[in-house]
C-alpha cells in the first residue's frame, strides 16, 4: 500500500472510512506464524508453529501462561504480544487476590479487547500489532477466543490465525462437529493436522518436535505446555494417519 496523508496516525480517516493503522497491524497477524485453537466440553488446546530467525537462532515462544487455567498463543509482533500478556497475568493476579477465585476467560478477554480498541482512537498511539488466540476453563467450561488489534474479539469452537491461516480453518470447519465429545489426544491430533495445512510447499521440514508447541488447559487439567519428546508421540500419530488416508485414496 502506498504512503499517503492517511496513514501516518491511528486518527485520521481516509475519504473511504478507513484507518489505515488498523489495516497494518492486522496485516501484521496475517503475516506472523500460524495458531490454532480448539476445545471440546472439557478442554481447551493451542497449536503453534515457530519460526527461527535462522540457523544459529531459537525458536520464537509463542504460547504464554496467563494463569492455570489460561493460556494465550500469538500471531504478529511479539513485543506487542508481551505487553498485553503482562497486562493479563497482572489481572489474573489482581481478580485472585481480592476474589481469592481464577478470573472468568470471557471477562479478561473483554478488558484486552478495551485496551485494544482504546489504541485505535487516541492521538499518538498505534494498535498493537498482535492476534491472540485464547484458551481458558472456568466455572462455565472450556472456551476458546480471538482478540483483533481493532478492539473486536470473538468467542469460537475452533480457530486459526497467522499466515496461511485459511487452510487450517478449511480443515477446522470440516471437523468441528466431533470436537465437543473428543478426548484430550484426539483434540490434539486435530489441533496438529490443522497446524500441518498451513506449511508451505517451500518448508519441507514439516512439523517437528523442535518447531511445534502445545498447550492444554481443563476439567481438572491445570495449564501444560507440551514441547520436544513429549510432543513426538503425537507428531508420529499425524504422520501415521495421514499415510493411512493417502493409502485409502
Amino acid at each position: 500500500m502506498f504512503r499517503s496523508q492517511y496513514d501516518s496516525d491511528i486518527t485520521t480517516w481516509s475519504p473511504q472510512g478507513r484507518l489505515y493503522q488498523i489495516e497494518f497491524a492486522m496485516e501484521a497477524v496475517k503475516q506472523g506464524s500460524a495458531c490454532v485453537g480448539l476445545r471440546s466440553k472439557t478442554h481447551a488446546v493451542l497449536v503453534t508453529l515457530k519460526r527461527s530467525s535462522g540457523q544459529l537462532a531459537s525458536y520464537q515462544k509463542k504460547i504464554f501462561k496467563i494463569d492455570d487455567h489460561m493460556a494465550i498463543a500469538i500471531a504478529g509482533l511479539t513485543s506487542d504480544a508481551r505487553v498485553l500478556c503482562r497486562y493479563m497475568q497482572t489481572e489474573a493476579l489482581n481478580h485472585k487476590y481480592v476474589y481469592e477465585s481464577p478470573v472468568q476467560v470471557g471477562r479478561l478477554v473483554l478488558r484486552v479487547a478495551d485496551k485494544s480498541q482504546k489504541n485505535t482512537q487516541r492521538y499518538g498511539s498505534r494498535p498493537y500489532g498482535v492476534g491472540l488466540l485464547v484458551a481458558g476453563y472456568d466455572q462455565t467450561g472450556a472456551h476458546l477466543y480471538e482478540t483483533c488489534p481493532s478492539g473486536n474479539y470473538f468467542e469460537y469452537k475452533a480457530q486459526a490465525i497467522g499466515a496461511r491461516a485459511q487452510s487450517a480453518r478449511t480443515y477446522l470447519e470440516k471437523k468441528f462437529p466431533e470436537f465437543e465429545d473428543c478426548t484430550l489426544a484426539e483434540l490434539i491430533r486435530h489441533g496438529l493436522t490443522a497446524l500441518g495445512e498451513t506449511i508451505g510447499s517451500q518448508e519441507e521440514i514439516g512439523l517437528t518436535p523442535e518447531n511445534t508447541s502445545v498447550a492444554i488447559v481443563g476439567e481438572n487439567q491445570s495449564f501444560k505446555l507440551i514441547e520436544g519428546s513429549e510432543l513426538k508421540p503425537y507428531l508420529d500419530s499425524v504422520d501415521e494417519e495421514g499415510q493411512a488416508q493417502t493409502m485409502e485414496s
